[in-house]
């Protein structure tokens, strides 16, 4: 049988089904866990989406979608990371730093102490908790990432050998492990391998969005990709937009989402910080999020987010940003 071919009565019985059991928004939404994100997504990421993140330098882009990794599994959801960058370990101290950030704001242990104390070799048989007892919230985040921890699981990718096939089996395996569908993360998108013949980078960052827009449409996942930009984007002088993401036109057509980060202090208008010098190193701590494309509500919104980046986080309680912005870089260090 077909699975593929649906007529449009079975689809509506299928969504009749769901609403009065309840089910259909909690079965197909995600919600981030950022405000106002969220709100303009109308509700969060869903079910056969393909979003991209891209975003200068720096900015945090791993560090916000382990954030809202963490978001997800600690609402009681599975999530499935792709690292193509960094082993799990790197990912749990990020999580740990991000707990701690939490419950302790500002006193909390920063990301260095937390890995050194995940780095001990003294040999004094004291655990991480007893390691971390003397900050503020650092014992209670280990605690805390033990409750979803099973919930979220990190795999160690490599552009060699991990590539959609991998992806999907992986998909599979933490849906048949947990009972759930998963959020699925790949940080970062021009890392996945293409099989057969040599592809020029066009060509294969192409083949990559196609088959990760079909893997969520296939298993009725979101895909979260973060995405490398091009050298314009990187040091160009100018706001980084979609077009600035490295590989093809493919990453526009085929997503669902794009969100675009780039630093506040470069790219609010001029006249902000000609006329109040202390702006910009008050812009300095903001990033800004750009929905560049939303097919589920509005996009050309504009959000800022605060970096607490010795925590491995974001302030996720964002707005609409108010200032003028610019498409042009006005502040560079």
């Amino acid at each position: 049988m077909d699975l593929s071919v649906q007529n449009l009565n079975e689809t509506l019985e299928q969504a009749d089904y769901r609403v009065k059991a309840g089910a259909h928004s909690q079965s197909r939404v995600w919600p981030t866990g950022f405000t106002p994100l969220d709100e303009y997504l109308s509700g969060g990421f869903r079910a056969g989406d393909l979003i991209l993140l891209g975003g200068a330098q720096g900015l945090g882009k791993t560090t916000l979608m382990m954030q809202v990794a963490r978001n997800v599994a600690r609402s009681g959801r599975a999530v499935l990371v792709f690292s193509y960058e960094h082993d799990q370990q790197t990912s749990l101290i990020r999580l740990v730093a991000m707990e701690a950030g939490i419950i302790g704001g500002a006193d909390a242990p920063s990301v260095q102490r937390i890995r050194h104390a995940f780095e001990a070799t003294d040999g004094m048989g004291y655990g991480l908790a007893q390691r971390l007892a003397d900050t503020a919230g650092g014992a209670e985040a280990i605690e805390i990432v033990r409750e979803y921890a099973d919930r979220l699981a990190v795999h160690r990718s490599t552009g060699s050998s991990t590539g959609l096939e991998i992806i999907a089996e992986t998909i599979e395996k933490v849906r048949a492990d947990t009972g759930m569908s998963p959020l699925v993360v790949v940080d970062y998108l021009q890392k996945v391998p293409t099989p057969g013949e040599r592809l020029d980078e066009a060509d294969r960052t192409t083949v990559v969005t196609e088959g990760l827009k079909d893997l969520a449409l296939d298993h009725e996942v979101p895909v979260v990709a973060i995405v490398a930009s091009d050298k314009d984007g990187i040091g160009g002088g100018k706001r980084m937009r979609v077009n600035h993401f490295r590989g093809s036109s493919a990453l526009a057509y085929e997503a669902d989402t794009v969100l675009v980060l780039n630093n506040k202090a470069d790219i609010v208008a001029r006249h902000h910080l000609v006329y109040n010098l202390q702006n910009v190193d008050e812009y300095k701590n903001w990033a800004v999020m750009t929905i560049e494309k939303n097919r589920n509500g509005l996009n050309g919104v504009d959000l800022e987010f605060q970096k607490l980046f010795a925590q491995s986080r974001y302030d996720q309680n964002g707005r609409v940003v108010k200032e003028q912005l610019t498409d042009e870089r006005v502040f560079t260090e």
